[in-house]
């Protein structure tokens, strides 16, 4: 798996993973640090031919924010070892800066809130609702 920043270009497989609209996918890559997961590339050997190299397939995505003490994940979606993976990228952005990292789910047996868990973010209580859903809180204190 490889983790890259996201370009305009990964709209539509974030989309479709995301089951979201490719404008507002779009509008993600642009206005938030944004990363995607993808599958290796398994044509490293220069010897092969290949008449055009076919796109990495995405296996997930992340964007967050950052406020004045917190690491916001505003969005995380994929397999769950994709979300395992990329939820990373905020943490090392987090501890670079002493911050702690806030992340909210809608249900936490989906991939984003098993992975949370997985690597250490902690429930904090019920968050705010997003089209009519509960949301739960994680948190990951990087400060401790």
């Amino acid at each position: 798996m490889h983790v890259r920043e996201a370009v305009e270009a990964d709209a539509d497989a974030m989309a479709a993973i995301a089951d979201g609209h490719v404008d507002v996918m779009r509008n993600l890559i642009h206005d938030r640090t944004v990363r995607v997961a993808e599958t290796e590339d398994e044509t490293n050997d220069p010897n092969v031919d290949v008449e055009e190299p076919e796109m990495p397939e995405l296996l997930g995505f992340v964007s967050f924010d950052a406020a004045t003490d917190v690491v916001y994940v505003t969005q995380l979606d994929g397999t769950p070892d994709a979300c395992e993976r990329l939820l990373a990228e905020p943490l090392r952005f987090a501890r670079n800066e002493s911050m702690d990292v806030e992340l909210l789910v809608t249900d936490p047996g989906e991939p984003a809130g098993v992975a949370a868990e997985r690597v250490g973010f902690e429930q904090t209580g019920a968050g705010p609702r997003f089209d009519r859903q509960q949301t739960v809180r994680y948190r990951y204190a990087t400060s401790d």
